[in-house]
């Protein structure tokens, strides 16, 4: 009763009120990958809508969304809405991809190529050139408002919007020609959806990078919670070796008679010096040394600190590093390794090896047009005054070349003039990327029709006779 009464008695606040992080910058490996991935991932990102691409019809732009004709221009691959089920696939096997890697190396996405990493690591940059290093920051933030705060901080958020800015302008010119909409957009004269689209891009990737940073990961982001289904006992993940780092009497501080490893050793402690910087690292504020915990998000730059440290003092790196829980736990420690034979992770790679068959297939397979035939069935069949019977079908016929094609619809298993089309005419044209409904009527006498229970559409595209599309359709006389 006493417990419950003193729980009673705690009030839990809703909202834990942030605490800022001000991180140090750090040299190493790790870091030096995240810069290259981070000058890939801009690269690409913000000069592709502006690469130039020739093809025979669309915007002459690599990478375009064109929402008004219904075509997507990846180079010289045009994806069309009928092609979803690709679409489909690419989703599946991103997400396959990505349980696969977080079973091997935990949350390398997160660390090294989420968008709100990449983001947040430009913020960071600016905060750094602008307001200094880590202590200088603290000091700034601490100090009263005055010339030096507001010219710092103030030319910080500028660019930082700017950042945001250009990064929303950017996602929308995917979906436009540049560089006219570069023009019509600074003159005014963009659609309103253009603007809107802007303003709400800019002011989000704003609060994502600039102020909220590592809450979105914590809070917002569900594969923060979801991730732990995903890791195993060998996963690799940033981790502290508990044994060395500590040792029998705890860690501390490299001061006079815990100066050496011998002496440490001689005492009782373990390697890790307590100096922190593991922590002031962390763009999320994880303490390592505490082990494995959802908001890391393993980027590694604290094994880059711990190793700094290390190097400095002449000891052994890896106190802190990529490696499994099961390997750690062990009395000595062998070197760290990916574990592929495992059920998980085979399970994983087996539906991504299967998923990318099947997409390798679906392009290979690809035709340059698609048919779909439908027989009107309201009335099933006409009979007309002269004896003779009437079916009707409506075909559909999509282009899916860059070129205007004609198209020649003929029949087999019927006699000859039982085929008959509206003002469209036979053969017709289909503009590129362009679609078309063709109303056709099959007339049989009554003795044929009695006896014709089905019969072939042939769709020949005049450029390319031989790769002709065959439909098996029924013919209906009787109820």
């Amino acid at each position: 009763m006493a417990i419950q009464e003193l729980e009673d008695e705690i009030e839990m606040p809703l909202y834990k009120k942030r605490i800022p992080i001000y991180t140090r910058t750090v040299k190493g490996q790790f870091r030096n990958l995240k810069t290259g991935i981070l000058l890939l991932a801009y690269a690409t990102y913000f000069l592709l809508p502006w690469l130039p691409w020739a093809r025979p019809s669309g915007s002459h732009q690599a990478v375009l969304f064109d929402l008004v004709s219904r075509r997507f221009f990846l180079f010289d691959l045009v994806i069309y809405p009928q092609d979803i089920f690709l679409l489909s696939l690419v989703l599946f096997i991103s997400g396959a991809l990505l349980f696969f890697t977080t079973g091997l190396i935990g949350r390398a996405w997160c660390g090294y190529f989420c968008f709100q990493t990449l983001w947040t690591d430009a913020f960071m940059l600016i905060e750094h050139i602008i307001q200094g290093e880590r202590p200088a920051r603290i000091r700034l933030m601490k100090q009263p408002w005055n010339v030096e705060k507001v010219l710092k901080v103030g030319g910080a958020r500028v660019l930082m919007l700017l950042l945001s800015f250009w990064t929303a302008f950017s996602f929308i010119a995917y979906f436009n020609h540049n560089p006219e909409f570069f023009v019509r957009f600074f003159i005014g004269d963009a659609n309103s959806t253009a603007y809107y689209g802007v303003v709400f891009l800019t002011i989000s990737t704003f609060l994502a990078g600039a102020l909220l940073r590592e809450q979105v990961c914590i809070y917002m982001c569900p594969y923060a919670r979801f991730q732990s289904v995903m890791y195993e006992s060998d996963t690799l993940v940033p981790a502290y070796n508990l044994k060395r780092g500590e040792g029998t009497a705890g860690r501390i501080v490299a001061k006079t008679g815990v100066h050496t490893l011998e002496q440490r050793q001689a005492k009782g402690h373990g390697d890790c010096v307590d100096c922190g910087y593991c922590v002031q690292v962390c763009p999320t504020g994880v303490d390592i040394r505490k082990g494995l915990q959802y908001q890391c998000i393993s980027c590694g730059l604290c094994i880059d600190a711990c190793n700094t440290i290390m190097d400095s003092l002449g000891w052994e790196r890896g106190l802190v590093r990529y490696d499994s829980e099961n390997n750690l736990q062990k009395d000595k420690p062998g070197k760290p390794h990916l574990d592929f034979m495992r059920l998980k992770v085979l399970g994983y790679a087996g539906a991504l090896i299967l998923m990318l068959g099947v997409l390798v297939y679906n392009f290979e397979t690809r035709t340059d047009f698609e048919v779909r035939i439908a027989q009107v069935r309201q009335p099933l069949y006409i009979e007309m005054s002269n004896g003779t019977v009437r079916n009707r079908y409506e075909i559909h016929l999509v282009n899916k070349v860059q070129l205007a094609e004609q198209y020649l619809i003929k029949t087999e298993g019927l006699p000859e003039n039982s085929l008959h089309f509206g003002p469209s005419g036979n053969p017709l044209t289909i503009q590129p990327g362009k679609d078309m409904k063709i109303p056709v009527k099959v007339d049989l006498d009554e003795v044929t029709a009695k006896s014709t229970k089905s019969f072939n559409f042939i769709i020949v595209p005049l450029s390319n006779p031989e790769k002709q599309v065959v439909r098996h359709e029924s013919f209906d006389s009787e109820k």
